[in-house]
C-alpha cells in the first residue's frame, strides 16, 4: 500500500487574540493520495482558509501552528527551515487564491511575471523559459499565447486573470495545488470551464488537488473525496457519492438541503438555523449541538470521530449520525 501525498495529523493552528487563544484549526487529520482530489467544505471562518495557508507555511503571527504534523511525500513539513519551505513552494506543492491578484504584479506584464516564476526554481535561458510560459497559458485555455504573454493583468477578464494564476501554479508541475475558492467571483459558464481543466489537469499530470469552498455543489461535480468543516474541526469525511448522497452529520444534512434544488418548486428554502458561533467562545462540547435538531444532553460531550462502516473511510464527528439517503 503506497504512502498518500499528503497527511495532516492533528494539525492545529492558533491565533493569539485579545480575547485569549483561538484554535482556528482544531486537531484536523485527512490524507490526500496522488491524482485524486479532495474537497475542503464548509462555511466562512470554518477554518478551511487557515488549514491551506498552514499546510503552505503561509500563517502569520499572530497566527502559529501548534500541533499535530503535515507530511508530504512522508516529510513532515514543520520540521523544515524558512528556506526549505520557500524551495517547496512552486516547486512541490503551490496555491491558487480566490483573488488572482495575490499572484499578479498589476505593474508587470504577463510574460514576465512567469518566467520569473520558472527561474524561481530552474536556471534555463530566456527563450525556453518564454516558450514554457506561452505553453502554461495555451494549456489553461488562452488563447493567442504569444500575444497574451506581452500584456498587463488590468488587460484580462477576472476569469483570464485567474486562468494565468493557475498556469503559474502548474510550471513546475508540483505535486500538490491548494486552491483557494478560486471560481467564487466567476461567472457559472467560466467557473464550469476551469473546473474541468482542473479536473483534467489533476488526471493528465497525476497532481493531488485540495479545494477549498463553501459551495458544496461545486465540490460534488469536482472531488473524489469530501471533507466537511465546522468551528475548526472535521466533522465528516469520505468519498463524495457517500457524503453528499448519504450525508450522517446533521451539519452535512444542512448544508445539502439548503442547496437550490433540493427543495419543491414553491416551498421555503431549508435553512440551518443560527450562525456558526465566534471561534473564541464556542459551546461545550459538540460546536453545532445550537444548531442541531439532534442535539440532546450527551452533545454537551466533545464527540470523537467514528467510521460509519468498517473500511468504508466514511468518517464522522456525532453522538448521533444520521440513517438513511437525502
Amino acid at each position: 500500500m503506497t504512502l498518500p501525498l499528503l497527511k495532516l495529523e492533528e494539525l492545529e493552528t492558533s491565533f493569539n487574540t485579545s480575547h485569549g487563544k483561538v484554535r482556528a484549526v482544531d486537531k484536523v487529520s485527512f490524507s490526500l493520495e496522488r491524482g485524486k482530489i479532495l474537497g475542503l467544505v464548509g462555511e466562512s471562518g470554518s477554518g478551511k482558509s487557515v488549514t491551506g495557508f498552514s499546510v503552505m507555511g503561509l500563517v502569520e503571527p499572530p497566527g502559529r501552528i501548534t500541533g499535530g504534523r503535515i507530511l508530504l511525500n512522508g516529510t513532515d513539513l514543520l520540521g523544515l527551515d524558512s528556506e526549505q519551505m520557500r524551495s517547496l513552494r512552486g516547486r512541490k506543492i503551490a496555491m491558487i487564491f480566490q483573488d488572482p491578484m495575490m499572484t499578479l504584479n498589476p505593474v508587470m506584464r504577463i510574460g514576465i511575471q512567469i518566467i520569473d516564476a520558472i527561474w524561481a526554481h530552474e536556471k534555463v535561458s530566456k527563450v525556453e523559459a518564454t516558450a514554457r510560459a506561452r505553453d502554461a497559458l495555451a494549456t489553461v485555455g488562452i488563447s493567442n499565447p504569444e500575444e497574451r504573454l506581452r500584456a498587463y493583468p488590468h488587460q484580462f477578464s477576472g476569469g483570464m486573470q485567474q486562468r494565468v494564476a493557475i498556469a503559474i501554479a502548474i510550471l513546475h508541475k508540483p505535486d500538490l495545488i491548494i486552491a483557494d475558492e478560486p471560481t467564487t467571483a466567476l461567472d457559472v459558464t467560466i467557473q464550469s470551464q476551469i473546473l474541468a481543466e482542473m479536473q483534467t489537469l489533476s488526471r493528465e499530470q497525476n497532481m493531488a488537488l485540495l479545494w477549498i469552498s463553501h459551495d458544496l455543489g461545486v465540490v460534488s461535480r469536482l472531488a473524489d473525496r469530501v471533507a466537511v468543516m465546522y468551528a475548526g474541526r472535521i466533522v465528516e469525511q469520505g468519498d463524495v457519492g457517500n457524503v453528499i448522497g448519504r450525508p450522517r452529520h446533521p451539519y452535512t444534512f444542512g448544508l445539502i438541503k439548503s442547496l437550490p434544488g433540493q427543495n419543491r418548486r414553491g416551498t421555503r428554502m431549508t435553512q440551518i438555523p443560527g450562525n456558526m458561533p465566534s471561534m473564541a467562545y464556542l459551546p461545550k462540547g459538540c460546536a453545532f449541538r445550537e444548531r442541531c435538531f439532534c442535539s440532546d444532553d450527551l452533545c454537551m460531550k466533545d464527540p470523537p470521530q467514528t467510521e460509519i462502516q468498517a473500511g468504508s473511510g466514511h468518517l464522522v464527528r456525532c453522538f448521533h449520525p444520521l440513517e438513511g439517503a437525502l
